[in-house]
């Protein structure tokens, strides 16, 4: 799943590639911008962890990975 944070004052969004369910990303969102949690914590397909400040929060979006074109 892609998955694409906008960040408050930052030239680029953040693009990553998640196996998070559409349901699991939308309740951790919720919980950053519902005030549960401080912290928007996702884990990209690598294992590494993004953490975004819930505050700093412009925008996610939730989407399906596109396959890329060879050429």
């Amino acid at each position: 799943m892609e998955v694409k944070i906008g960040v408050q004052h930052a030239p680029r969004e953040i693009v990553l590639e998640s196996g998070q369910s559409a349901e699991e990303v939308e309740s951790a969102v919720s919980d950053a911008l519902g005030g549960k949690s401080q912290l928007l914590s996702l884990v990209d397909d690598h294992g590494r962890k993004v953490l975004v400040p819930a505050d700093r929060l412009a925008y996610v979006e939730i989407g399906e990975p596109t396959a890329r074109k060879v050429g």
